[in-house]
C-alpha cells in the first residue's frame, strides 16, 4: 500500500512543487535576514542590543563575539522553519488522501481488498510524509553546509548539538506525523479536500507560536524538554491513529459512494 502510494506521488510530481517552494523560502529566509540585511546596511548584529540580549539565553560558548552569538541565535531559530516545511507541504496531499479516493471512485477496490483500515490510513501518512521529509531534510544539508560560508568560526559547531538533532530528528518528524494523522482524521469524515485541509493547517498554529516565543527570548527549549516534546507527539500520534482507524466507516463508505 504504501508503495502504490509512492507510485501515486511519483507520476503526479507537481504535487510536490510547494514543498519545493516552501523549503526555497525557509533556506532563503535566515540568509536574507542574516547575511543580506546586515551587509547592505553596514550593521552588525552584535550591535542590536535586544538580538544580543535574547541570545544570552542560549549559553552559547564563551568564544563567540556578540555577533557570533546572535548568529548562532538565529541560525538555530530558523531551524524551526524547516519544520513546518513538511506539514505545510504535505497537507494537502494527506487531506486529499481519503477524500480524494472518494471522490475518483477508487477508495471502493481499495477497500475491498484484505488490507486492513489501520494499514491503509497509516500508509496514505507515510506516502505524505516521506517525500517531503527527504525534501525537507535536502534543505537543512544545504542549510548546513551554507552557514559556514557566511557565519563566523564556532557558529556552526556550537550549533551541532544534541539539542539541534532532537530537532531535527524526532520534534520534526513527529510534529509532521500528528498534524497528518490529523489531516486524515479529518479527510475520512468529510466530503472535501479543502475541508480537511484547512482544518489540518490550524495545526501550524501552535508552531508558529512556539517560534515566536523562542525569537522573543520569552521561552528556549531545552534538549530535554525538546526530548519529552517528541516524546508526546509520538504519543499523540498514536492516539490520532487509533481515532482514525475507530471513525473510518468502511462499510458506510462503500454503500455510500457506489
Amino acid at each position: 500500500m504504501l508503495r502504490k502510494e509512492l507510485l501515486d506521488l511519483l507520476r503526479n510530481r507537481a504535487a510536490l512543487i510547494p514543498v519545493v517552494l516552501v523549503t526555497l523560502v525557509s533556506f532563503a529566509l535566515p540568509f536574507t535576514i542574516i547575511v543580506a540585511i546586515p551587509a547592505m546596511t553596514a550593521h552588525h548584529l552584535g550591535d542590536d542590543a535586544d538580538l544580543a540580549r535574547v541570545s544570552l539565553v542560549m549559553g552559547a560558548p564563551a568564544s563567540l563575539s556578540a555577533t557570533g552569538r546572535v548568529q548562532l541565535f538565529l541560525f538555530q531559530q530558523f531551524l524551526m522553519m524547516f519544520l513546518l516545511t513538511p506539514i505545510t507541504g504535505a497537507m494537502s496531499l494527506a487531506a486529499h488522501g481519503v477524500v480524494g479516493e472518494k471522490q475518483a471512485r477508487t477508495l471502493e477496490p481499495l477497500l475491498a481488498t484484505p488490507i486492513t483500515t489501520f494499514e491503509l490510513l497509516v500508509a496514505k501518512v507515510l506516502g505524505a510524509l516521506i517525500p517531503t521529509l527527504g525534501i525537507s531534510f535536502a534543505g537543512l544539508a544545504l542549510y548546513f553546509l551554507t552557514v559556514p560560508l557566511v557565519a563566523e568560526p564556532g557558529v556552526v559547531s556550537a550549533m551541532l548539538s544534541a539539542r539541534t538533532l532532537l530537532l531535527v530528528a524526532l520534534v520534526g518528524p513527529m510534529a509532521a506525523l500528528v498534524a497528518l494523522q490529523a489531516a486524515m482524521v479529518i479527510s475520512s469524515r468529510v466530503n472535501d479536500a479543502r475541508t480537511a485541509q484547512q482544518f489540518g493547517v490550524l495545526l501550524i498554529i501552535p508552531l508558529t507560536a512556539l517560534l515566536i516565543a523562542q525569537f522573543t527570548g520569552r521561552l528556549w527549549l531545552s534538549a530535554a524538554t525538546l526530548a519529552f516534546l517528541g516524546l508526546g507527539l509520538f504519543g499523540a500520534w498514536i492516539l490520532l491513529t487509533i481515532l482514525s482507524v475507530s471513525l473510518f466507516e468502511r462499510e458506510a463508505i462503500l454503500t455510500r459512494w457506489t
